[in-house]
């Protein structure tokens, strides 16, 4: 039996790390990618089968496609690519700069681009196989001061929704996936355009809201690629947001204000 071949971005903690323990666990020969060579070291030691470490910038295109075209040549095959990596940005459209969106679409939209492209010839080749893309709650409503994370994560949703009808009866599947507060990281590593004293509240905001982990989004996750799913909502939170973007597509921002001012 070949042993089936997985590719994961943003590996070095978080969802990526969880997603690479459980795929470890299940057989699956594992290609662990991220900017993070330390954090890519840890990870790759949590698993028990030999896997390959890869130090990538996805919003690199020349390094995704040179990092694809060697897991091809060394596999023959590729099963399941998960475009996970991810940054986050706190500030208003009218704060945040050309380049604070350039640099976060480079890896959150423009990474997932990347990764897809340069495996789906393959993938089309074998008709076999499976593109998981990371969007978010983030891809299902918009909220006050994420503008440009929104904008990411929407660009992410439409392109994979795309994939869904371009791909029927190709053999390959696409599929979307919208996390809600989960226990990882990111809230740490964003970038604040109002300074030190905000970005503490922010990050302490989120893990606040945080109720779900790793470990759990990557079960949920896993078991909607099985199930062939093609769009995925992790946690309770993300349920609720997407009936509420189903219900009150024009009125929810309301709704947004209000929690936020409850909060404050």
């Amino acid at each position: 039996m070949t042993t089936p071949v997985a590719v994961v971005t943003g590996a070095s903690s978080g969802i990526g790390r969880a997603l690479a323990q459980q795929l470890d666990a299940e057989g699956y020969s594992l290609v662990l990618c991220d900017v993070n060579e330390p954090g890519l070291r840890e990870t790759q030691g949590l698993l028990k089968r030999g896997s390959q470490r890869v130090t990538l910038d996805v919003s690199k295109r020349s390094e995704v496609e040179a990092m694809a075209a060697e897991v091809i040549a060394r596999h023959g095959r590729i099963d399941l690519v998960i475009n996970n990596a991810g940054v986050s940005l706190y500030g208003s459209i009218a704060e945040v700069t050309i380049e604070d969106f350039e640099w976060l679409f480079g890896i959150n939209f423009w990474g997932v681009v990347y990764g897809t492209k340069a495996f789906l010839p393959k993938m089309l080749e074998q008709r076999s196989g499976t593109i998981v893309n990371l969007s978010s709650v983030f891809g299902m409503i918009a909220f006050p001061n994420q503008g440009t994370y929104n904008a990411s994560k929407f660009a992410v949703r439409g392109f994979t929704e795309a994939l869904w009808c371009e791909l029927e009866g190709t053999g390959v599947t696409a599929v979307s996936v919208h996390p809600g507060g989960i226990k990882t990281n990111i809230a740490h590593g964003t970038r604040v355009r109002a300074g030190a004293a905000v970005k503490a509240r922010v990050t302490g905001d989120f893990e606040r809201a945080a109720s779900t982990t790793p470990e759990k989004a990557a079960e949920v996750i896993l078991r909607g690629v099985y199930d062939k799913k093609r769009r995925v909502m992790v946690g309770l939170d993300a349920q609720v947001i997407q009936l509420m973007a189903r219900l009150l597509p024009e009125s929810y921002p309301s709704l947004v204000h209000a929690a936020l001012k409850k909060g404050g």
